[in-house]
């Protein structure tokens, strides 16, 4: 929880209002998740339909998505 609380914190900082969630299907972060290793998962753009037909990101989102990512990797 601590780690998302510093992502929040950080995604707040650049106007993105980053909310806890769960969804079903897998990813690699359940294998470190398992091992009690503190993992964010799903910072990816925003979209709808994931492995759909209609699956699809919103280009609108991927900028402020990777200024995310890049200050997560600069300040975590």
């Amino acid at each position: 929880m601590q780690i998302f609380k510093r992502a929040r914190s950080l995604a707040a900082e650049i106007g993105i209002d980053l909310q806890e969630g769960s969804t079903g299907g897998a990813s690699d972060g359940c294998f470190t998740a398992a091992l009690g290793v503190p993992t964010l998962d799903g910072l990816g753009p925003d979209g709808a339909g994931p492995h759909a037909l209609h699956e699809h990101v919103l280009i609108a989102s991927l900028a402020s998505r990777a200024a995310l990512l890049t200050q997560l990797v600069l300040r975590l």
